[in-house]
């Protein structure tokens, strides 16, 4: 483990990261749009290592800091609410959280956020906005292992803000080898509220909504196909909920 990956385990300064990100985008969730926040009574017990959560994705940063958001608020005893933001000045930091490598090195904000626990991997199939083909690096799949064995890992298996995009073999893999608890997490609204980084506001009063299910029930003995089939249809993201719901149709369209 290299220095940058060390510093990402030093809990004083990833607890500075996230109150100061915390406290400058709480009116963006909370103020300024509407959040739902339904499940987190499933959070309750969870072991405090090998966790994974799995969620479809709407925007490069605006989703995994609400997930930080109500991780933080869970710690404080609330449930299905963020309230305050008192949670911010004792956050909960047992959580990584993996992001494209390029994604992370964007900009100085991306390079600050990077700090408080980014497993950053490089893509296989996009760079710089361009198809690729190439294979998996096993240095990022180390990473990941390596958080699971002592914390919280959040992960968005398609790997693009694109909705139904399929689903990266890479996740299903991680699952089958280290046989976490996997909590699916499906959010909507993210994509009308926000540009695509999920920092600049596109819309207000926008209602936004994330929802935590019960941990999944995995065979592990399954083939990464069969694993991921189950997570995609876990978060929602798999063909048959494609024509689901007016706002499936209209994510669509926009995207």
């Amino acid at each position: 483990m290299n220095l940058v990956q060390r510093i990402k385990y030093i809990h004083p300064l990833k607890a500075l990261v996230y109150g100061l990100v915390g406290t400058v985008t709480y009116p963006g969730l909370a103020i300024f749009n509407r959040i739902r926040i339904e499940g987190t009574e499933h959070l309750r017990k969870l072991p405090r290592a090998n966790v994974l959560f799995v969620s479809n994705h709407q925007t490069y940063f605006a989703d995994v800091i609400t997930f930080l958001h109500i991780l933080c608020a869970v710690k404080w005893r609330k449930q299905n609410r963020l309230g305050i933001p008192y949670y911010l000045l004792n956050p909960f930091t047992n959580i990584f959280f993996v992001a494209a490598e390029e994604t992370m090195n964007g900009s100085l904000i991306s390079r600050i956020f990077k700090m408080g626990g980014a497993l950053t991997v490089k893509r296989t199939w996009r760079s710089e906005g361009q198809d690729v083909q190439r294979n998996r690096d096993e240095s990022d799949t180390q990473k990941i292992d390596q958080a699971l064995n002592k914390s919280w890992v959040i992960t968005f298996p398609q790997g693009t803000t694109k909705p139904f995009a399929p689903g990266r073999r890479g996740t299903a893999h991680i699952i089958k080898n280290n046989q976490p608890v996997v909590v699916p997490v499906v959010i909507n609204g993210f994509w009308r509220a926000f540009n695509k980084t999920g920092l600049v506001f596109k819309k207000k009063g926008v209602n936004l909504s994330i929802r935590f299910k019960e941990p999944m029930v995995i065979d592990y003995t399954k083939s990464v196909d069969e694993i991921l089939e189950q997570v995609m249809d876990a978060i929602e993201q798999s063909k048959k909920f494609m024509l689901h719901g007016k706002h499936h149709l209209i994510n669509l369209k926009d995207k």
